[in-house]
């Protein structure tokens, strides 16, 4: 089962045609849960939910998040090809609801440099075919978090690739500058940076909620084809369950605060810093090409390759104003 939180930005352009946000009270430089912001576009948000649960998607919340701008629409599991479905179809539904009011709708993963960026958390589970029951869900875990052996054994089959996963679930050259420690007015950005998992601890890639029974991926963002990421972590988090695998314990901690040396120590690596690793490690586990196919996976290997070269020979304004007189 795979239940997803997106997260996307309602902007408008001011007289320069610079993106702002629609509330001209939406200025707090915390503004997560700021009431005042999602009063000012409440008329779109209720369409938005009153569309959804016409669809019998069942809204249960919704909330201005942690940038100007900013907002998430969390609605209920089902199985994966019909959240991907429905994924793909709310970016359509809210571009729409945005545009005929003359706004428009981002799902850009990291739009401003000093705010948050919109994730598309993944929520995942194993179901019994046929009683429903959940696979992953206990009372009786040693490890205290509320997750089956089964549970443990798929958490340790998407660490195994997760740097290849990484490549499908943030899958562009902008989704790296969200999967930093820090980047935002409110502090950390609470985007993953390593490859770990632990209890109800934002700061891993891989998080079990304070209720157990599911396993939340952080990494994917907004922009990422849900089909393609899906299939791919399905297929590592069923190796694992294949192989017996074992994730190792835990972190409870925070695991911004660890030095380099002190995450070596503990063996732990990082999720891909750019587009350009992250198709390299896409590129270099077999994995990749057993789910995707030889064609579907040249296609994608290639695209994403040539928009990170496409990438790497722009000169950006920021180059410009560091260099350009400073030799």
């Amino acid at each position: 089962m795979l239940g997803i939180e997106p997260e996307f930005f309602i902007l408008k352009e001011d007289e320069k045609g610079n993106p702002v946000p629609v509330s001209e009270r939406d200025v707090l430089d915390k503004p997560c849960y700021d009431v005042k912001g999602l009063l000012d576009s409440y008329s779109f948000v209720d369409e938005l939910v009153s569309a959804m649960n016409g669809l019998g998607w069942d809204v249960y919340s919704f909330d201005h998040e942690d940038a100007n701008g900013q907002f998430e629409i969390d609605f209920t599991y089902t199985d994966a090809l019909t959240m991907a479905d429905r994924i793909t179809f709310l970016r359509l539904m809210v571009g729409e609801l945005a545009r005929k009011r003359g706004w428009f709708a981002s799902f850009m993963p990291k739009p401003f440099r000093d705010r948050t960026g919109s994730g598309a958390h993944f929520n995942m589970s194993l179901a019994d075919l046929e009683t429903g029951e959940n696979l992953f869900k206990t009372d009786n875990d040693p490890r205290g978090c509320g997750i089956t052996k089964l549970g443990y054994q798929f958490i340790a089959g998407i660490l195994r690739h997760a740097p290849a996963i990484c490549s499908v679930i943030a899958p562009t050259v902008n989704s790296y500058k969200r999967l930093v420690r820090k980047g935002s007015m409110s502090g950390f950005t609470w985007a993953p940076v390593f490859v770990c998992y632990g209890n109800n601890n934002r700061t891993n890639m891989l998080r079990i909620p304070l209720a157990g029974g599911r396993v939340e991926c952080r990494a994917a963002d907004i922009s990422c084809n849900v089909y393609l990421g899906a299939a791919l972590m399905l297929a590592a988090g069923l190796e694992g369950i294949r192989e017996g695998l074992d994730p190792g314990e835990p972190h409870a901690e925070n695991m911004y605060l660890y030095s380099d040396e002190e995450l070596a120590q503990k063996g732990i690596r990082y999720l891909p810093r750019t587009l350009g690793e992250a198709i390299d490690a896409f590129e270099a586990d077999p994995l990749t090409k057993q789910v995707f196919g030889d064609v579907m996976f040249k296609a994608f290997r290639d695209y994403k390759r040539n928009e990170w070269l496409s990438y790497q020979t722009h000169v950006t304004d920021w180059e410009r104003s560091r260099y350009l007189k400073h030799f």
